[in-house]
């Protein structure tokens, strides 16, 4: 789905907001965004600071894994800059939207890590999370025993088994913050992937799906938006 969209567009995605892209062609994912609508720019530091016909949440989700993702893996989220702006939407498919990316994130994300981490009692009861609230709860109880983990083996110089247990903690205490606010699930993505291959492409499955909430959203032209991108690269804001 992503794959071929950055040649194409012959533009960079950089993590952290920019004034204005220089040159080289360089923004986050939001503020690419803007530029392939062809709507005033504007630096995002937020998702506040996004255009109104962007959905907060998806918004929020994008910027944090923009800013999450290596280099390498920043790429695959080339593809959704044509589809983010018009992607507003009701209040109830907004808070649809914040409730799937944090679910989808217990679900998905959490159990590979926990597994690694040698937890697969909590990997399953995060996998078969039935509800928002159990997924909650589930997350709630993988922050708790990665916590402790982590503080124990610390106290016995197990510093491997330390450190994966505390990516626990800091993946599933973001999890449990990700019901109330999106940007939090891409640090689900964050505290999993050093440990867990293909987590970046899993989380970037999850805001395609994200995406198609509520009816989805269509995509900008590909030939416009690239005549847009050269604009930006040789002109003036």
């Amino acid at each position: 789905m992503t794959s071929g969209f950055e040649p194409i567009l012959n533009w960079r995605l950089l993590a952290g907001s920019h004034d204005f892209p220089g040159p080289d062609g360089g923004t986050c994912i939001n503020e690419a965004a803007i530029v392939a609508a062809g709507l005033p720019y504007q630096a995002i530091r937020a998702s506040a600071d996004c255009p109104p016909c962007f959905s907060r949440a998806l918004a929020a989700y994008a910027l944090g894994l923009n800013d999450a993702m290596p280099d390498v893996e920043r790429p695959r989220l080339m593809a959704f800059v044509l589809r983010l702006a018009g992607s507003a939407a009701d209040p109830a498919v907004e808070a649809e939207r914040v409730t799937f990316l944090a679910r989808a994130s217990v679900r998905r994300i959490l159990p590979p890590l926990l597994d690694h981490a040698g937890l697969p009692a909590l990997a399953a009861r995060c996998d078969g999370a039935a509800d928002a609230a159990s997924a909650r709860d589930a997350a709630r109880a993988a922050a708790w025993e990665g916590g402790a983990r982590a503080e124990a083996a610390g106290r016995q110089g197990a510093w491997v088994a330390g450190a994966r247990a505390a990516a626990v903690a800091r993946a599933a205490s973001a999890a449990v913050k990700a019901f109330a606010d999106a940007r939090c699930a891409a640090e689900v993505g964050e505290g999993a992937a050093p440990f867990v291959p293909g987590t970046w492409a899993m989380a970037a499955a999850i805001l395609d799906e994200a995406l198609d909430l509520g009816g989805g959203t269509g995509a900008i032209d590909v030939a416009l938006a690239r005549e847009r991108f050269e604009t930006a690269r040789t002109g003036a804001p």
